[in-house]
């Protein structure tokens, strides 16, 4: 073949592969807009479902923010919550006043009042944060909120019936506790565990109807319920056993 038809031929291949190029970066310029476009009218769906699930866009901006805030930023938001909660504790005082009478007959029972308290915040405390983790992947929704409480609610009897069956006999054979107390606590654990369960993981949908920040508001309130109606189930569950 002539050289100068080799290079014609030469010329006419490298056109064509310029041409391909060409094309190949228009369409990919034109995906990439797509793309673009499609995420700027579609921010509904990470962000909103952000929104619905920490409480609106205050909540989604908290967390975006954080890297960024101050400890004294924090520590002012949260503060306030913390004083509202401390001072619902302050009815486990008031509880244990009213059952004064109760625990002088049974000194017993005060033993396991730190222990159910931290029973029932752990038990809690894991409804809380499964809700939470999955309302924030989107895995559930308010609309699940009857469903998901339910679940956990039963979730947390069968745990306080086992831990109950097992606990009690360890306080009576092993401690050397009462066969009274041992029993109340063997009947206070299932009722603490379904309270528990199912404040845990109602409050986070709770806080999400009323535009709270769930990751904030829920744990605190979770616990300070808990220990309220805990210890006011486990004196009322005494006095009727002791009679």
């Amino acid at each position: 073949m002539a050289p100068g038809k080799q290079s014609a031929k030469g010329n006419a291949e490298s056109s064509s592969v310029l041409r391909e190029l060409k094309e190949t970066i228009k369409s990919q310029a034109a995906e990439i807009e797509r793309l673009k476009a499609l995420s700027a009218t579609k921010p509904a769906t990470p962000s909103g479902g952000a929104h619905s699930h920490h409480g609106g866009s205050a909540g989604t901006e908290d967390i975006l923010d954080y890297k960024i805030k101050s400890f004294l930023s924090i520590a002012y938001e949260r503060v306030w919550w913390l004083a509202v909660f401390l001072l619902s504790l302050s009815f486990t005082a008031l509880i244990m006043n009213g059952f004064e009478h109760t625990l002088s007959k049974q000194i017993e029972l005060a033993y396991f009042v730190p222990l159910l308290a931290g029973h029932g915040g752990n038990t809690g405390g894991q409804a809380v944060g499964t809700v939470l983790s999955a309302l924030s992947a989107g895995v559930i929704t308010r609309k699940d909120s009857f469903k998901v409480v339910t679940k956990e609610a039963a979730s947390g009897l069968v745990m306080g019936i086992i831990l109950g069956l097992l606990v009690g006999p360890i306080c009576h054979y092993v401690m050397g506790i009462s066969m009274h107390v041992s029993t109340v606590i063997s009947v206070t654990l299932p009722l603490l565990s379904t309270i528990a369960a199912f404040l845990g993981s109602s409050l986070p949908f709770v806080c999400v109807t009323l535009g709270l920040d769930p990751a904030v508001i829920a744990a605190p309130a979770m616990t300070s319920f808990v220990d309220v109606t805990g210890l006011l189930c486990y004196f009322l569950i005494a006095n009727k056993i002791f009679q």
